[in-house]
């Protein structure tokens, strides 16, 4: 029974995981057919943003009324939102249908963990199903943009939103046949208004951040206003859940210092894989010439890696403490970061791929460890939304990371080419051997690797900090392990 649950498990993440990433190859395709050209980068962003601000509202629904009727309901929108995109006729209706499939997409992650840890009761057991999940996320980076682009080859940009129907149905009767929770009956509250306040605030949080970063305009005041309605939404949120029997997100949570710490580790890490993935590709183009398609490889070693250290974190649970597995994940991330910081134009391709191999098995050490540090941190009713809190800090570092990773690179290549004069254009084909005088594709170059070098200084920053949180949750760990023992 366990394995049928966890294949559809396993299904489903695959197609919410994919649904990221297969748009890409069929971008060019799109905008071809349905214009709007302008409004690409909400193709991407208003999925990113739907599953974002669900997450945590299906995690308190997950714990009030079951995991089953959440993550099926969370299925059928997905599919719905799928099938939409597949008959859209102009951008705006992409868009908007987009954003359907990402309310869907916002049960399945936080759902399937929480099932995970229903499911499998022995640590080392569960350890070793999340890494599957976990994987799962990882091929699927690579099998969305090689999927995507081969459907747009042979048959239509449109099967890549159809071919979810048939997978997510089967996994959608696969889990409604096997998988039986027992449920306390009750007339469970609900927190609309926490819900509301919420939504509406992440919505004006994230949306300013999106805007800002791609138009660097940080002192609009439709930005500022944005940001200013979030805090003043905040703090309403937090008004109402202390005074809510049922809070949507439970404010005792941020007191669990485990829950806490690990939270922490998840928006530094997650904002490091997102600068690598956004900057890597930058980097091998703009410094190094390489094609579009060169640049798409470097990435590669990534997702591989990610995979084979799921694996290797699950086999290491019950061998070493959970807290040692993400200090030791935590270093590896930090010994990729400075690979990347040490990079330079003439530096050797083959170091490019090992750093982000060694980067993608850091981070496969330390995501099933996050889960399973989270789940056994909470009691079995507080475990959808503390699943869910996790997985929506995980989406939100991204969005904050490639803002301010993109501020940061915006500002330093901006004013070098000002200062460097000769009407240096940064959005340029940087190709060696392309249009440009080898005059400027020298400065350009220089430019870029400049902008690069910098974000990749904070990157490493950023997970010597890491290094320096991970030892708390030792400490923290280690102190509890004593005070148990005393007792």
């Amino acid at each position: 029974m366990r394995k049928q649950i966890m294949t559809a498990l396993l299904l489903v993440t695959v197609l919410a995981a994919m649904e990221g990433t297969i748009v890409s190859t069929a971008i060019p395709r799109i905008t071809s057919d349905l214009s709007g050209i302008e409004l690409v980068s909400w193709v991407y962003a208003v999925y990113m943003l739907a599953t974002a601000v669900s997450t945590p509202i299906y995690g308190k629904l997950a714990d009030l009324f079951g995991r089953k009727k959440v993550i099926l309901a969370g299925i059928v929108l997905f599919l719905i939102g799928s099938a939409l995109c597949g008959i859209a006729m102009t951008m705006e209706q992409l868009i908007f249908y987009r954003a359907i499939q990402g309310l869907g997409a916002g049960a399945v992650m936080p759902i399937t963990m929480t099932i995970i840890g229903d499911l499998y009761a022995e640590a080392k057991e569960r350890a070793k199903a999340q890494g599957w999940i976990s994987a799962v996320w990882g091929v699927a980076g690579v099998l969305g943009p090689l999927a995507g682009g081969f459907l747009v080859d042979t048959l239509s940009w449109r099967y890549i939103f159809f071919l979810n129907i048939p997978f997510g149905l089967l996994a959608f009767f696969m889990l409604a046949a096997n998988y039986k929770e027992n449920l306390t009956k009750g007339k469970p509250y609900i927190d609309y208004w926490g819900a509301v306040t919420f939504s509406l605030g992440t919505i004006a949080f994230l949306y300013a951040l999106l805007t800002g970063s791609q138009t660097q305009d940080w002192s609009n005041p439709i930005i500022i206003g944005l940001f200013a309605t979030a805090i003043l939404l905040y703090g309403l949120f937090v008004y109402i859940e202390k005074r809510s029997p049922e809070p949507l997100i439970p404010l005792n949570l941020f007191t669990n210092k485990s829950v806490l710490i690990v939270n922490s580790l998840t928006l530094i890490s997650g904002a490091v894989v997102i600068c690598i993935t956004i900057y890597l590709p930058i980097w091998s183009q703009g410094v190094m010439g390489k094609t579009a398609t060169q640049a798409g490889f470097v990435l590669m070693p990534l997702p591989v890696m990610w995979t084979l250290g799921s694996l290797v974190a699950g086999n290491l649970v019950g061998r070493l403490k959970d807290n040692w597995i993400i200090t030791l994940g935590i270093s590896v991330v930090s010994a990729a970061s400075l690979l990347f910081y040490l990079l330079d134009a003439h530096s050797p391709t083959y170091l490019i791929y090992v750093a982000s191999g060694i980067l993608g098995l850091g981070m496969g050490l330390i995501t099933p460890i996050y889960m399973l540090i989270i789940q056994a941190s909470v009691p079995s009713n507080k475990r959808g939304v503390a699943v869910a809190s996790n997985t929506f800090t995980n989406t939100f570092s991204q969005t904050l990371g490639s803002a301010v990773f993109g501020t940061i690179f915006n500002l330093i290549t901006i004013s070098k080419a000002e200062k460097a004069g000769q009407n240096l254009d940064l959005n340029a084909s940087f190709e060696h051997g392309g249009e440009l005088p080898s005059s400027q594709l020298g400065q350009l170059q220089e430019i870029i690797a400049s902008g690069v070098h910098a974000i990749y200084g904070v990157t490493l920053l950023l997970t010597l900090f890491g290094i320096g949180v991970s030892f708390l949750l030792l400490k923290y760990k280690n102190g509890e392990t004593k005070s148990s023992n005393v007792g």
